[in-house]
């Protein structure tokens, strides 16, 4: 077996039955990369069913010496494990090298929040003199509201706006849906973008079901996302760095120390483990200090 025709199958695999998006899968396929690139660069003829636990230690230690930092080495080495743990599902290894392999230690790493004061500076900011003010306030309303990724937001679909019954379905990663809750705040930015604003575009074929438009028509990418924010944080003079995901992170802070319970804040995120979610349980000391003083019989 060669490596091209592995990774080939790897991805048929990764797109078809994991379900994964383009992005995802060119990630992991840059990761086994890595490795036949290390084995080049060495005068290392191994094909992939050859390769031994020497080979991917003698890796980990390539690329740090390279200067990866430890999360990116993690990513690798997660790749690397999926990729084997294909290639033991195809009958091609019958043991998986990456048993042996150890992913470096990594300090969790607590994400970036906006408060309420910070939200509604941004939303402030935002020119509703302008054709896409409207928008813009509707997106932001709708990422800290509902804690949607920024990839969720620009692909929302007006079919998935269950707005009377207060809720959106969100289709996430690797296609799984979920439910959302939408209050009212964000229910007529929502609505006043679509009925004042959106009803106004000429919509481009196939983006009719689309939520949230450019001028010409088509879905927001990504970046002009990221760009509206960056613009933003400059003008009210946000020392904060910030991206779409931080809403997302203020979004389920908001919930955890509000109370919510971590399960619930879990299925609106989506997150299939809830040590993902345990992230969010990081609260200020005055929030710890009340309760404290709150509940415990010997405050």
């Amino acid at each position: 077996m060669d490596w091209s025709s592995s990774i080939k199958g790897f991805k048929a695999f990764l797109k078809l039955e994991r379900s994964l998006s383009p992005n995802s899968v060119e990630a992991y396929v840059r990761d086994v990369d890595k490795l036949s690139q290390f084995l080049e660069v060495h005068g290392l003829a191994v094909a992939p069913d050859k390769v031994a636990p020497e080979h991917l230690k003698g890796l980990v230690k390539w690329v740090a010496v390279l200067g990866m930092q430890p999360t990116s080495q993690a990513r690798m080495i997660s790749g690397l494990r999926s990729f084997y743990a294909y290639l033991l599902l195809e009958n091609v290894i019958v043991t998986d090298p990456c048993d042996q392999l150890d992913s470096p230690k990594l300090g969790r790493k607590l994400p970036d929040t906006l408060d309420v004061q910070d939200i509604d500076s941004l939303i402030g900011a935002i020119d509703l003199s302008k054709p896409e003010g409207e928008r813009n306030r509707a997106i932001l309303e709708t990422l800290y509201s509902c804690g949607l990724r920024v990839s969720e937001l620009v692909n929302l679909k007006i079919s998935d706006l269950h707005l009377n019954a207060d809720f959106v379905k969100v289709v996430g990663k690797g296609n799984k849906e979920r439910i959302v809750p939408a209050g009212s705040v964000v229910k007529k930015r929502i609505e006043d973008y679509i009925e004042n604003v959106r009803i106004h575009l000429a919509v481009k074929a196939g983006e009719e079901d689309i939520v949230f438009l450019n001028r010409r028509g088509h879905r927001l990418s990504r970046v002009m996302v990221f760009l509206m924010i960056k613009e933003l944080a400059v003008k009210i003079n946000l020392r904060k760095k910030i991206s779409p995901h931080t809403f997302r992170h203020s979004f389920a802070t908001s919930l955890v120390e509000g109370g919510a319970d971590l399960r619930a804040v879990q299925e609106m995120l989506g997150h299939e483990s809830i040590t993902t979610t345990e992230i969010y349980t990081h609260l200020d000391r005055e929030y710890l200090r009340q309760v404290i003083t709150e509940f415990h019989p010997r405050a």
